[in-house]
């Protein structure tokens, strides 16, 4: 990943629902100002990604938002409608907010791209999360595997806040 710490977030267009309909936005739009942390994975609906790292954010959100994150956000190379569809199958609810990146607009900015063709999945993200305040990466971990789910998952991201 070429995105570094103190880095500032770059500004893609990205996906996610508002009101039911798809919104094309730049992600500084959406992030704002306030420090959030920002989990990007492979794909909605695969395994890893929905047996463990999702479901850890959800389980461990409010603990997270207590230490003074404000929001929590997940970022995937799907279209909106399958972002929004998977955060209801793992009842999300208001706690995070799914982004959509099916271009990878977002993604190959930061150098997160890995080729997935071998499985079916064409290009798509590494595993990751930051921690970010006013638009800067204060923290950067990436799992040197997308089957991995260790130094990325919430209860890790929890112990660096």
């Amino acid at each position: 990943m070429k995105l570094k710490v103190n880095d500032q977030i770059p500004d893609a267009k990205i996906f996610h629902l508002v009101d039911g309909e798809p919104k094309e936005q730049n992600i500084s739009e959406v992030l704002g100002s306030k420090k959030i942390i920002l989990f990007g994975l492979p794909g909605a609906f695969t395994a890893t990604c929905s047996k463990f790292h999702l479901p850890g954010y959800v389980k461990n959100a409010q603990q997270i938002l207590d230490k003074g994150i404000d929001k929590i956000f997940c970022l995937a190379v799907n279209d909106p409608y399958v972002m929004n569809a998977w955060g209801e199958a793992n009842n999300i609810e208001e706690k995070i907010t799914m982004l959509a990146d099916p271009y990878l607009s977002f993604t190959k900015l930061i150098g997160a791209e890995v080729d997935r063709n071998s499985k079916g999945m064409g290009i798509r993200s590494s595993r990751y999360v930051m921690i970010i305040n006013n638009l800067e990466v204060q923290n950067i971990q990436e799992e040197e595997e997308t089957k991995n789910c260790g130094i990325s998952s919430a209860s890790h991201i929890y112990s660096l806040i």
